[in-house]
Parts: structure tokens; sequence; C-alpha cells
């Protein structure tokens, strides 16, 4: 299994999600519970990635299932904070921008 963590914390109308560590099959099915559970608790999801050193497809696909899950809740999930190779994932697959932070929030949490 992959060095993964997610820690979940809640703000004024809002959850951050922080991961740390390396996301890739092994970790799908733990992140993608962590991510609706946050969705189903707040309108706004802020997935704080600056600890993630590796995101591959299964994190791209637990990324997108939330975002569906929380479009059908009139609420957002949003990605911030990522560098390098997970950044990289991010542009490449346009979920850099469709889970783009508005400007105001787009700030390390």
């Amino acid at each position: 299994m992959a060095n993964f963590e997610a820690r979940t914390s809640a703000g004024p109308g809002r959850i951050t999600v922080t991961l740390a560590g390396e996301c890739d099959l092994s970790t799908r099915e733990h992140l993608t519970a962590i991510l609706l559970d946050a969705v189903h608790r707040a309108k706004a999801v802020f997935v704080d990635l600056a600890g993630l050193t590796f995101l591959d497809s299964s994190g791209v696909h637990s990324l997108i299932t939330a975002h569906h899950a929380a479009k059908q809740r009139d609420a957002r999930v949003y990605v911030i904070n990522a560098t390098g190779a997970v950044a990289v994932v991010l542009e490449l697959t346009g979920l850099d921008s469709l889970l783009r932070a508005p400007a105001e929030d787009h700030r390390h949490v």
C-alpha cells in the first residue's frame, strides 16, 4: 500500500481535505470515501494537495467522482496548493481549471 494520508478539518462553511504522500489505486477507495463524506457535509470542499507527491488516474477518478457528487448537491470541490508532478497531472487532465478555487478563496488553507 502506498504511503498516503488524508485529514479533514472543518471551517466556516467549508471542509478542507489535506492529502499527503502518494495517491494511487491502493488508496482510491479510501480517498473517494473521504471526499464524498466531505461533499455531503459542506457546500465547499477544498482539497489541499501541498503534501501530495504522486497522483495517478485513480486519484483523478476520485476527484472527478467527488466533483460530480458535489454538483448534484449544488456544492463545489476545489483543489489547491498542487505542485510538481501532481500539478502536471491536474493540468494535463484539465482538473486544474475545472476544480480551480475562486480567487478570494485561493490561499493556503
